[in-house]
């Protein structure tokens, strides 16, 4: 449904008739900006005289001014020369009985939009207008945009920073213990510092990979090769990855599939990411001596990857979360588990691509399902 705007614009002009005629003239005029999905409505509202009209503007600056040349006080130019002294954000159209070059370029120089020749018909006022508000609405969108770019970028590299900032601390801390001595005399206690690094700098890496990850798909810098791949050998691959760890804690993992093989166009470097996310995660979360089950169903239209753990579980709040870029849920059973929290944001991502979605089901506790639905024909 197109967003309705109502613009202000301010007719300025000492003849009482050519005032009431352009009140007339946009009083129901609506316009569609191209390439938006905004509706422009116009609120006219008239002056006088120059000094009514800064008078006005002094108050509430108009979008848009029809600015009438020669008047009985200051004349249009003068008003133009305040305007542009003063940054107001608006669209000046300089309408004059005397057209000149010379007048054109002076106001041009002073900021105006347009110039409109009197006498001048309904529909050239329309279009002079027409103009004038979609070039605003534009601008104005333009540096909305780089506005909320720049509010991004400074949000993405504070949370980053703040990532970051917690293992570098910890590494530091670690090298002074080596440096000094104090405690690392014991090669028990020696060994359980540098694994501590290790595991820390592991951390930092993976979140260096996600980010790749993310930017090169929002990017649409990623090239993407795309061919016939066996979703189940995909999905084997990231058990095999995560299977040493798997085994360390005592945890099961299960492919399950009614057919032998599901073949799906894709990027294989994308199936990747997927089931090491949802894989990896199963087993992060889960508890000692749990199971993780990876099913794959190869449905007429879409191939659908269902991973169930029996884990620490989420809350539905917790659940609600998820898939924002940089948020982990952070509570007394996943304080010692690391992780970047872009991996889900990611994955959400990579099933966009193939027309899916990921959902998750989960119960604290018990275990959470993570479904990743992805479309055959994309």
């Amino acid at each position: 449904m197109a967003e309705e705007k109502i613009l202000t614009l301010l007719v300025v002009d000492d003849e009482q008739g050519m005032r009431m005629g352009v009140k007339r003239a946009l009083r129901y005029f609506s316009m569609d900006i191209e390439d938006t999905d905004v509706v422009i409505k116009l609120d006219v509202i008239e002056a006088d005289s120059g000094e009514e009209a800064i008078l006005i503007m002094q108050k509430s600056s108009p979008d848009i001014v029809l600015l009438d040349h020669k008047m009985g006080g200051i004349s249009g130019l003068d008003v133009l020369r305040w305007i542009n002294e003063n940054n107001l954000d608006l669209m000046a159209i300089m309408i004059t009985a005397y057209a000149s070059i010379e007048t054109a370029i002076t106001a041009t120089k002073q900021g105006a939009y347009d110039f409109l020749p009197k006498p001048f018909t309904p529909a050239e006022l329309k279009v002079s207008v027409r103009q004038a508000a979609s070039h605003l609405v534009t601008l104005r969108q333009a540096r909305e945009l780089e506005k909320e770019k720049r509010r991004v970028r400074f949000q993405f590299i504070s949370v980053l920073a703040h990532e970051l900032k917690a293992p570098l601390g910890a590494i530091e801390g670690y090298l002074y213990l080596l440096r000094d001595g104090i405690g690392t005399d014991d090669p028990a206690v020696h060994d359980r510092v540098v694994k501590r690094s290790l595991v820390r700098l592991s951390g930092m890496r993976k979140l260096i990979y996600d980010l790749l990850d993310l930017t090169r798909l929002e990017s649409g810098q990623k090239k993407r090769e795309l061919s016939q791949v066996n979703v189940l050998a995909a999905a084997e691959n990231s058990i095999e990855m995560m299977k040493t760890e798997a085994d360390r804690r005592g945890i099961t993992i299960s492919l399950e599939s009614s057919v032998p093989s599901v073949m799906l166009t894709a990027d294989n470097g994308e199936l990747e990411i997927v089931f090491n996310n949802l894989i990896s995660n199963a087993v992060k979360y889960n508890r000692d001596k749990g199971t993780v089950t990876v099913l794959i169903e190869d449905n007429p239209d879409n191939v659908r990857i269902a991973v169930t753990d029996t884990g620490i579980g989420m809350t539905e709040q917790e659940v609600e979360k998820l898939f924002r870029e940089f948020v982990r849920i952070k509570n007394a059973k996943t304080r010692s588990i690391l992780g970047s929290g872009l991996g889900l944001s990611i994955m959400r991502k990579i099933a966009g691509l193939y027309g899916g979605e990921v959902t998750v089901t989960s119960t604290p506790d018990v275990g959470s399902t993570f479904t990743v639905v992805l479309q055959k024909n994309n």
